[in-house]
């Protein structure tokens, strides 16, 4: 969960003969909101999912639902994506790798553990909450929990994601070492190979090679960041040549409704790979050049910027809602209209208050500097205020036994 909100001065185009973008500093970097907005989006089609598996709906309601938003977990899917892209982005040369895991640590780590609390707080107090283990509480705490599949959807279930990009995270400062070196060509083929993996991993779990789900293994969905991240690569370098704004938006969305014709899990990453990765960085160009977006207006990049905060927190009021509403209620269309905005506006409102009043302070405080140290000076010794007069001078005696200077 990254954002690319980076603000400096104009950038040639990219992809139009003008020199390539390269990268120097964070500063040097131009802003991209467009992604922003569009991570609200795909927390959006994450929340719309949850409420079809609460079962707030129930006869057309939940048809419709379930249409609309039975492959929103293809949403993970894309801010992998992002994540790699956004990363690349403003990687920082000559950066260190713990300077760079600080900052991730500062990003993700608070807001992780604050939804962890009240997850743990749930499960002792609601009734009809699972109560994790000890080991399940460590390993979710540690971003652990999606390497061993008894753990993955303990406390609060939405962090297996957390997890997989903490792998990522581990990995970038090689990824984006690789990239430098490999140039456009290289790249490229390091996209193709990635998408082919992810190709292999479908068919495998589609045919039952594996004897568990690769859908929350990080190792697994490692491909997704790495395609990501080298179409940044191409943005940066001037090479990127996919398809506009609107064309890449048009293909993301026949592939999200292609998800119910494949085997539900992984599978469905196949049917929107292409697409996310053809509008992220679309979206970026489209920035770039100053052309129109949706995605860019200030209404789409508040809300963006609440995404994470609302990813990590909205499942949690859902769950907590079953105290009150019961399991999969199966309202009428009004009804069930009332209780999702009611949710919604919860989940938004509590994602305010962990952006505010957890995210934004607590990254500040990790991320503070620290004064640097200045070597100790003895101040020279400072003359009297009013000095006292001075002898005259007395002529000094002749030596013994001689007369004068050249006797």
């Amino acid at each position: 969960m990254t954002t690319a909100t980076t603000r400096t001065s104009r950038t040639p185009p990219v992809g139009s003969g003008a020199p390539a973008v390269r990268l120097s500093s964070p500063a040097a970097q131009p802003s991209l909101p467009s992604l922003t907005g569009l991570r609200w989006m795909a927390a959006l089609l994450v929340f719309g999912l949850h409420v079809h598996n609460f079962g707030y709906f129930g006869g057309t309601g939940g048809r419709l639902v379930s249409w609309g938003f039975g492959a929103g977990a293809t949403g993970v899917s894309f801010f992998f994506l992002l994540s790699g892209f956004v990363l690349t982005w403003s990687a920082r040369p000559g950066d260190r790798a713990l300077a760079f895991w600080r900052r991730r640590i500062a990003r993700i780590y608070p807001v992780h553990l604050a939804t962890l609390a009240v997850a743990f707080l749930m499960a002792y107090t609601l009734t009809h909450q699972a109560r994790p283990t000890a080991h399940q509480t460590l390993a979710n705490a540690l971003l652990l929990h999606s390497w061993w599949r008894p753990w993955w959807q303990t406390l609060n279930p939405v962090s297996w994601s957390l997890a997989c990009e903490a792998f990522f995270y581990a990995a970038f400062p090689a990824l984006i070492l690789l990239l430098r070196r490999l140039g456009a060509r290289g790249s490229t083929a390091l996209g193709a190979l990635s998408v082919a993996a992810v190709m292999v991993l479908a068919w495998a779990e589609a045919h039952h090679w594996w004897t568990r789900s690769v859908y929350s293994f990080p190792a697994a969905r490692l491909p997704e960041f790495v395609l990501g991240a080298v179409t940044a690569r191409l943005v940066l370098l001037g090479r990127w040549r996919g398809p506009g704004l609107e064309a890449s938006l048009a293909l993301a969305v026949i592939g999200y409704f292609l998800v119910p014709q494949v085997t539900p899990g992984y599978s469905a990453t196949v049917c929107t790979i292409a697409g996310f990765a053809l509008l992220i960085p679309a979206a970026a160009v489209a920035d770039l050049r100053g052309l129109p977006s949706l995605w860019r207006h200030r209404p789409m990049v508040r809300l963006g910027e609440l995404s994470f905060a609302f990813y990590m927190i909205h499942l949690l009021v859902l769950r907590a809602a079953t105290s009150v509403l019961g399991t999969k209620p199966r309202f009428g269309v009004l009804a069930g209209m009332a209780v999702t905005t009611a949710a919604f506006a919860v989940a938004l409102a509590l994602s305010w208050a962990l952006y505010e009043g957890v995210e934004r302070p607590a990254r500040r405080l990790l991320l503070r500097r620290r004064p640097a140290r200045r070597p100790r000076t003895i101040p020279p010794p400072q003359p009297d205020a009013a000095p006292l007069r001075q002898p005259e001078a007395v002529p000094a005696p002749d030596p013994p036994g001689g007369g004068g200077a050249g006797g």
